[in-house]
């Protein structure tokens, strides 16, 4: 049994033990804080959801909740429904069952509830526009959709997405390394419950900013009313910008008037080592007007530009936990600087799976080169064609 300290690093830990099958410990989850001592809603949620994905595991919580048991089942996958809490999004949830689907029994159909979008935790407008592709690249290629069919902004939420995604034998190597040049940018705003003029302003302002460097600026307007509109106001943007080699580096932010929950305050130490420091999160969570959120995330996607690599903050993670996952095979690729969040994920993959990776600095353009030599994992369950 392998044991950990803390809350940070909670859902990683949780998916690498029960992609590897060891059993696992972790103690002092928030032990020292007084006002909100032992595993938080959005944490038991999230240990709720992966019972319902799997079959035969075992989880124990101490009577403080401040010590966790979690003994592995079998990924079974299936029809899922989950409502998540409105402490986190819905992203927070989703981003770990991409990384367990396709090595399920049966291929997962998965609903979720809750708030869409935020600045804490990743959107699923960049779940559906970055990460999704990312599997494609590993051989998780066909039916895998993400719908988004109610939209929720923070802090009730009210929002409803379908995953689904097909269950694969073995994951393929990746040798990319090859960066490209910039050919175009994509976005999507949103709105619900305030004015379609503000997805508008967001989208002139953005493309406003963006067009100086590039002629390819295409952002959509989403409007969403009634019911598919959620139980809170709310706009955001997301942007992606594709290299001519497919790479694909993104950026996102939503309008929040004030902090939603307490509850987010304990978790965003770690949102904000997943996204190195300087992604989703925003302190002041509050845009005066709908033009200075566009810019703020047009900035925002320069400065992922700017940072180069073939997978961006978003993405690191999953790029090199399929790399260990993959075949016997030398697996290679090229990311941004290496986000705190992604270097505890090479620390737990090596605990986990025993998979070292070798980090070569690229001192021309301030990238890093990732190689490693996988796993062989396999989908027993997966029967072959």
């Amino acid at each position: 049994m392998l044991r950990f300290e803390g809350h940070n690093f909670f859902r990683q830990r949780l998916l690498l033990a029960t992609i590897s099958n060891r059993p696992i410990r972790i103690d002092k989850i928030r032990a020292d804080d007084e006002d909100n001592t032992g595993l938080a809603d959005y944490e038991a949620s999230f240990l709720r959801l992966l019972e319902k994905v799997t079959n035969g595991c075992t989880i124990e919580i101490s009577y403080t909740g401040t010590s966790v048991v979690y003994r592995p089942g079998v990924i079974v996958g299936g029809k899922v429904r989950h409502d998540c809490p409105p402490s986190r999004a819905i992203g927070y949830f989703l981003e770990p069952m991409i990384a367990l689907a396709p090595f399920g029994k049966h291929p997962l159909q998965l609903t979720m509830t809750g708030v869409t979008n935020d600045n804490v935790d990743v959107s699923v407008d960049t779940v559906r526009t970055l990460l999704l592709p990312c599997l494609k690249r590993f051989g998780v290629e066909d039916d895998v959709e993400l719908k988004i069919s109610k939209r929720g902004a923070a802090p009730k939420g009210g929002g409803e997405i379908y995953f689904r995604c097909p269950v694969v034998r073995q994951l393929k190597a990746v040798q990319f390394i090859e960066e490209g040049q910039i050919k175009r940018i994509r976005g999507i705003a949103y709105a619900t419950r305030v004015s379609p003029q503000m997805a508008n302003r967001v989208t002139e302002a953005s493309r406003g900013m963006l067009t100086r460097y590039i002629p390819d600026v295409y952002v959509y307007t989403d409007v969403y009313k009634g019911a598919e509109s959620g139980s809170s106001p709310g706009y955001a943007l997301t942007l992606v910008a594709e290299t001519t080699t497919g790479a694909l580096l993104s950026a996102e932010c939503a309008f929040q008037p004030r902090k939603h929950t307490s509850a987010v305050d304990a978790g965003e130490r770690e949102a904000e080592n997943s996204r190195g420091g300087e992604g989703m999160l925003v302190n002041d969570y509050h845009f005066p007007t709908p033009e200075d959120l566009g810019t703020h995330t047009a900035r925002r996607l320069l400065q992922e530009i700017k940072k180069g690599g073939c997978f961006d903050t978003t993405s690191q993670w999953l790029g090199v936990l399929f790399m260990a996952l993959g075949p016997e095979d030398v697996g290679k690729i090229r990311v941004s600087a290496l986000a705190p969040f992604t270097i505890q994920y090479l620390r737990d993959i090596k605990a986990f799976l025993g998979i070292t990776f070798k980090i070569t600095p690229d001192q021309a353009n301030q990238t890093v080169i990732l190689t490693c030599l996988g796993s062989g994992y396999l989908n027993t369950s997966k029967k072959v064609a």
